[in-house]
């Protein structure tokens, strides 16, 4: 009998994949597929798949193994012990997650690969731009905002070709570069000292608790300003309305959450951070679900 000890993917290792995570990065994705009125099955599901159940976990997981947590981290309370086995398994993961690539074509492979190097020296310990405040900030925002949409709705309308990128698209990546962007710094917001401790140097660190509400604030109220653009450019006013609406749930707990911690720091810890995340997700799918059943001519 095989010794639990020695499987590749024990019940730990499987933790560290942080699987449900992914969720919380599922909406820019969804934003993406719903701004195409021509979706190609295929390479849409092929996307999904290779994102979230291959390149966000082996990102998640190689993370777990560079950073050594003890504390919470997103999606973990309690992350078990690292171990060896977590680079081997975030490289067999990145590795399928390319091979399916290929299925669509190798465009995707090449963009996919670019997301992968730079998370990777996102936390290795010989570049580690982890380490650096506004760097790690600007990087996150745009790969898992901007570039995310790229790929996401590159795949979906099957256009991979220079003319994709005209001034509707260039305003959606802003747009999803923005969304990212605020809710970036809040999940950092409670692990400052552990961050600290190992020598990293991240947004909500650099900018303390009170300074981390003040620049999810102004990134909110700047996306806000760009969907009403971008809204009313390519939509009309309604959808920004709409959007407005799935954001006020978002925005309350936001405030009230936020004047709490202005109190009490405390209260700027793991089960807040994860409550606001979720809702965030959930309000953000909710909205970009009713964009996609709009364009698409066969919902309507």
């Amino acid at each position: 009998m095989t010794n639990t000890k020695d499987r590749l993917f024990d019940k730990n290792t499987l933790k560290h994949l942080r699987l449900p995570f992914s969720f919380f990065l599922l909406p820019i994705y969804i934003f993406a597929i719903s701004q195409t009125t021509s979706i190609n099955l295929w390479n849409t599901a092929i996307v999904f798949i290779v994102l979230h159940f291959f390149i966000y976990p082996a990102s998640n997981i190689y993370n777990s193994f560079m950073d050594k947590d003890t504390g919470s981290i997103g999606g973990l309370k309690n992350p078990p012990p690292v171990t060896p086995k977590l680079y081997t398994v975030s490289i067999i993961f990145d590795t399928y997650g390319l091979a399916l690539c290929l299925l669509v074509n190798k465009e995707l492979f090449f963009l996919m690969a670019i997301y992968i190097a730079v998370s990777k020296a996102y936390s290795w310990h010989k570049i580690r731009l982890k380490k650096y405040a506004i760097l790690s900030w600007l990087i996150v925002m745009i790969f898992q905002g901007a570039y995310t949409f790229l790929l996401a709705n590159m795949s979906a309308s099957n256009n991979f070709n220079i003319n994709w990128l005209n001034d509707k698209n260039k305003l959606a990546m802003l747009l999803a570069t923005l969304l990212i962007g605020g809710l970036y710094p809040i999940t950092q917001i409670y692990q400052h000292k552990e961050d600290s401790e190992r020598g990293d140097k991240t947004i909500s660190l650099l900018l303390g608790i009170k300074g981390t509400f003040v620049l999810s604030a102004i990134m909110f109220i700047s996306s806000c300003g760009i969907a009403y653009l971008y809204f009313n450019a390519f939509y009309d006013l309604s959808y920004f309305i709409r959007f407005m609406a799935c954001l006020f749930p978002i925005t309350i707990y936001f405030l009230i959450w936020g004047s709490k911690c202005w109190r009490n720091p405390e209260n700027a810890n793991f089960s807040h951070t994860m409550r606001m995340t979720l809702l965030s997700s959930i309000c953000m799918i909710i909205c970009f679900i009713y964009l996609f059943i709009m364009n698409q001519p066969l919902l309507n």
